[in-house]
């Protein structure tokens, strides 16, 4: 039986749990290799949003959206990315602006797709910066 947040009773975390931070390990590595700043992992707004990385690339924030699969049977990482996502990215992202003291002038989304696991070998790291805009039923308030 899991528990809340990916954990079993015993307290092992389950398998698409560890492979989820994994690839986040991996994405953070190949962005700071990019030369972005790291500003939070796994930034929690309210219950239901989650953003897997925020970063900064220049005078740009960015927000990461991680996707990390063994492989692509069954599509590329990225197509799960859709409508119900984008608007909780969206949702999850002014709010993260708003509690910011100096607003920034620009902002993206990124998706980041990590194909592989851990233990075998090198993975396959695909980033797509602007993958999506923010989603229509949000606007930004400055």
């Amino acid at each position: 039986m899991l528990w809340p947040f990916g954990k079993k009773k015993n307290g092992a975390e389950d398998a698409r749990h560890r492979a989820g931070k994994w690839g986040e390990q991996q994405a953070e590595r190949h962005l700071r290799g990019l030369g972005f700043g790291i500003l939070a992992r796994r930034f929690r707004v309210g219950r239901r949003d989650e953003i897997d990385l925020i970063a900064r690339d220049g005078d740009t924030l960015v927000f990461v959206e991680v996707k990390t699969r063994a492989s692509e049977e069954f599509g590329a990482p990225i197509a799960s990315v859709k409508g119900g996502k984008r608007h909780a990215l969206s949702r999850a992202a002014i709010r993260y602006m708003m509690q910011m003291r100096s607003k920034p002038d620009y902002f993206r989304f990124d998706v980041v797709e990590v194909i592989g696991a851990e233990g075998r070998g090198t993975p396959e790291i695909r980033h797509t910066p602007n993958a999506f805009t923010l989603h229509p039923d949000y606007n930004v308030p400055w």
